[in-house]
């Protein structure tokens, strides 16, 4: 089956309006379908033009001023100084790569996080006494071992030369 693409409009009035449940929406709720994975359009009510980049930057514009922004005015300004350039093509799919990298990392960084984590403190607690318990047994085992082949009474080392 086919995914169909949400289509919200926007009006002169610059209210939002979603097809697919029939009532307005804010910026913030465009901003959770971005969170939720939902394939979406944003289009002029009018003459259809397709704007979802200028909502997305604007939802970017808006977190940028809140809190702690993510972009530096460095950044900003190296990005402004691709547009005109001759490898602007190849800046937009090359932050694109370079996120999805940082995006798998973070995601298997999480996973080993949550495998440590997921853990109770005893259940880690005694995983980590039952390999203590084994190294020390084996050390034992090694030393025994040792002072039984260096024990010149020991009966297993008569008959044998050295």
């Amino acid at each position: 089956m086919a995914q169909t693409i949400r289509t919200i409009k926007k009006y002169p009035n610059r209210r939002l309006y979603d097809t697919e449940i029939s009532s307005y929406i804010t910026l913030e709720e465009v901003r959770q379908l971005v969170l939720d994975s939902e394939t979406f359009e944003v289009r002029d009510a009018k003459s259809g033009e397709d704007l979802t980049r200028s909502v997305l930057l604007q939802i970017i514009s808006e977190h940028e001023e809140k809190g702690q922004p993510m972009l530096s005015p460095q950044l900003l300004s190296q990005i402004i100084r691709f547009y005109g350039d001759s490898l602007q093509g190849f800046m937009g799919p090359y932050l694109e790569r370079s996120l999805q990298v940082f995006l798998d990392q973070q995601q298997q960084f999480r996973t080993q996080l949550n495998s440590l984590l997921g853990q109770t403190p005893w259940s880690m607690l005694n995983e980590l006494t039952e390999r203590n318990m084994e190294a020390w047994k084996s050390m034992q085992r090694g030393l025994v071992d040792a002072a039984t082949q260096a024990n010149p009474a020991n009966p297993a080392n008569r008959g044998t030369k050295k």
